[in-house]
């Protein structure tokens, strides 16, 4: 079978690095009767590991080639997509089952994956990803600090997140420019029952201008909608943390 060249578009850099490899599925540890998903499987790294220790496995591939590769195969179910046009909870109501979602995740779409997932996040066990090292600082930051900021706060607010194992770009072919990182999120089990898209542009307004006090930015935003409640904007947006933030998004939304 002919090699397969990595597709810049498609943000292809295949893990290759055995030892990290196996540290990565100890880390998923998938047990018997669970539903796996991979996103972006690519050559399989994760994909054949994955399979020795469980079956059958759901994976997501946008590209061809690599998908018809998978299908020669008679225990993985392929579902050859862009992963955004994915309906994870439909996948879930069809499988019947919660589902465990791994994947080394194509950094230059990261994070429209991770907010695509928010929409799934009650239908998920728990999930598993390769990212950009500088993307999972950002998820995992608490306040106080640069990294610290809209996908923390968005994150958080629905999952437990932690930087579980750091990798170097020379585990992957071709290798990034960057660091990456294994990110394990699980979805809180009682999260406060918030407006996404409320929270979602608070969070984006207090964040528009953050090296500004909060009463130039996102003080405006409560205004207009009439906010009268006692929270303090003498602080950046990166002081404050995240119960906070969905507190006062609850105020608001109960106000209306």
């Amino acid at each position: 079978m002919k090699s397969h060249i990595p597709r810049k578009r498609f943000g292809q850099h295949f893990l290759t690095d055995k030892v990290l490899i196996d540290a990565i599925i100890d880390l998923i540890d998938p047990q018997p009767g669970e539903t796996l998903v991979e996103i972006g499987p690519g050559l399989g790294a994760m994909t054949l590991p994955l399979l020795e220790r469980h079956k059958p496995l759901t994976v997501v591939e946008l590209d061809r080639d690599l998908a018809a590769r998978l299908r020669q195969r008679g225990d993985v179910e392929v579902i050859e997509s862009d992963v955004l046009k994915v309906d994870f909870k439909a996948l879930s109501a069809a499988k019947g089952a919660r589902l465990r979602v791994v994947g080394n995740l194509p950094y230059n779409i990261s994070t429209p994956i991770l907010f695509h997932l928010l929409d799934a996040v009650d239908d998920v066990v728990d999930q598993h990803f390769m990212l950009q090292k500088e993307v999972v600082d950002r998820m995992a930051a608490g306040p106080g600090g640069k990294d610290y900021g809209r996908l923390s706060v968005m994150l958080q607010w629905r999952y437990d997140i932690e930087s579980v194992l750091d990798v170097p770009p020379e585990a992957f072919d071709p290798p990034p420019r960057v660091d990456s990182a294994i990110v394990r999120m699980q979805p809180l089990t009682t999260p406060p029952a918030v407006s996404r898209t409320l929270l979602g542009e608070l969070v984006a307004s207090a964040f528009s201008q953050r090296r500004k006090l909060l009463r130039h930015s996102l003080g405006h935003w409560l205004a207009e909608r009439g906010y009268a409640g006692h929270f303090d904007l003498q602080r950046r947006a990166e002081e404050v943390p995240v119960d906070e933030f969905v507190a006062l998004a609850l105020e608001v939304q109960d106000r209306k």
